[in-house]
């Protein structure tokens, strides 16, 4: 186990590190020209009030990006490190959870090696890497939230697991904090993290047995109460209000056209993600923890957890359901929001699939390990095949090979594309800085597309071109002509 683990961590590790690396070389394109204009004009406080009353009233999204861009393009090239580093930190504290409620001691080298498989399959599985993990807009908007979100479940079993009644509280407080601002950062998340906190409320009141006191009930609660309060908070800003008032005469999703519509766009998201078979290395590392925890349990010890023995079936099987649940409502809800926001197109924005494709991966992970550890007591507790273990963890491990073999096309194109275009962008950079510095107001640009973004000239029409009009803020020029 420990040399699978090893190679694992290796192959995963080298995919996420070429991410972190080409970090490196990333450039703006898109909404980078807007947001690193406002941060280096307004300050971080001057683009969270922009965005409040002019953009879309998501307040902690222009405050994450006004840090962000607030040095230039620092932030930006090692925002993907940061994510990738935090990210790995809370899986494998979340993992360790996950064994020690199963009953078996953390393995560090396969949860490092589960949480670097995970993070490869989100990044790079897709079809748009680029703005998964390298386009700074959205990874606030559709990566970082779910890193907060696993920080958050950690801090949840923290905070019911206090025994003072100040640090619970402090808990419970942080929590809201927490679920407000990220109401504000990104809609997509709060509907899917929203349907979890609310199925796992339900499923922690004490009297269907599962939770022995209403701690976790109450933070469940409070989790859900700061999603709906900053999401309110949104909703009625005046940013928010005035971007609804841009396309006032939309199709309701209410009516059945518009739900035989938002089912349609929800078939096509999944057509997309069922034709990557590369996620079932998730699966596959799963098993792998299962194994882990299997082959130390006698074959006499029940096959629940201690702390599910005492609950009610009907219980365990809603709690096994909950994660196929919440990624089927959740990946609808997001059709949803992506039809009403952005019309019979809006399914193809897959940055925004980031959102319920975390909780896929972590369920297809939470599966395995289920099937793992029964198969791990089963082979376990039978002298004759004992031999079967290491055929077992060989066969999961390649698996998981084979799941990360099949991204490195993905990972290839996207160094190259990303390196190739940072030299041309620093070229014409160059030029443009000249010749701004040498009066000139209007400057010829060459677009530099990169990850299906929005590059200058994307509308015939100049005055609806608003990335040009970024482009000639950060310049500090009147306009841009093709080049």
């Amino acid at each position: 186990m420990i040399g699978t683990s090893g190679i694992l961590v290796a192959v995963s590790g080298a995919m996420v590190a070429v991410g972190c690396f080409l970090g490196l070389y990333v450039r703006p394109t898109s909404d980078d020209w807007c947001a690193a204009w406002k941060a280096r004009d307004m300050g971080v406080f001057g683009i969270t009030s922009d965005f409040y009353m002019t953009q879309n009233g998501r307040v902690a999204n222009a405050f994450l990006s006004g840090v962000i861009y607030g040095d230039g393009l620092v932030g930006a090239k090692i925002l993907p490190t940061v994510i990738a580093v935090t990210f790995t930190l809370g899986l494998v504290l979340l993992g360790s959870q996950f064994m020690r409620f199963l009953g078996a001691k953390p393995r560090l080298l396969l949860l490092i090696a589960a949480a670097l498989v995970l993070q490869a399959l989100l990044y790079f599985a897709g079809t748009r890497s680029y703005q998964a993990l390298l386009w700074a807009p959205a990874t606030i908007s559709h990566t970082i939230p779910s890193v907060i979100g696993v920080w958050a479940l950690l801090l949840g079993i923290w905070t019911v697991r206090r025994p003072s009644g100040r640090a619970r509280t402090a808990g419970f407080v942080a929590t809201f904090l927490i679920a407000a601002a990220l109401g504000t950062l990104s809609e997509p998340f709060t509907l899917v993290t929203g349907l979890l906190g609310a199925g796992a409320g339900l499923l922690a009141v004490p009297r269907f047995g599962l939770a022995r006191t209403w701690r976790p009930f109450t933070w469940c609660t409070v989790w859900c109460f700061g999603l709906l309060s900053g999401l309110l908070f949104l909703y009625t800003s005046p940013g928010a209000r005035w971007r609804r008032a841009q396309n006032p005469s939309k199709e309701s999703l209410l009516t059945p056209e518009g739900m035989r519509a938002t089912l349609h766009d929800w078939q096509l998201m999944w057509d997309s993600v069922t034709g990557q078979w590369a996620y079932l290395g998730a699966a596959a590392v799963g098993v792998l923890i299962g194994l882990a925890v299997g082959m130390r349990t006698s074959a006499s010890a029940s096959a629940l957890p201690e702390g599910l023995r005492t609950v009610p079936r009907l219980t365990r099987i809603a709690l096994w359901v909950l994660p196929v649940l919440v990624v089927v409502l959740g990946s609808f809800a997001v059709a949803a929001g992506l039809r009403s926001g952005y019309g019979p197109t809006g399914w193809t924005y897959a940055r925004t699939w980031t959102n319920y494709l975390v909780p896929m991966v972590l369920a297809l992970c939470l599966y395995g390990a289920l099937l793992g550890q029964w198969a791990g007591r089963l082979l376990a507790s039978r002298t004759a095949t004992t031999r079967f273990v290491p055929v077992a963890v060989v066969a999961a491990g390649a698996v998981v090979l084979a799941s990360m073999a099949v991204l490195v096309p993905s990972v290839q194109k996207l160094t190259t594309t990303t390196v190739t275009r940072s030299v041309a962008w620093d070229a014409q950079n160059a030029r443009i800085q000249k010749e701004a510095r040498q009066g000139s107001s209007d400057v010829g640009y060459r677009p530099l597309p990169i990850g299906n973004l929005a590059e200058p000239f994307y509308t015939k029409n100049y005055k609806r071109d608003w990335v040009s009009a970024c482009v000639s803020k950060w310049y500090g020029i009147d306009r841009v002509h093709r080049r």
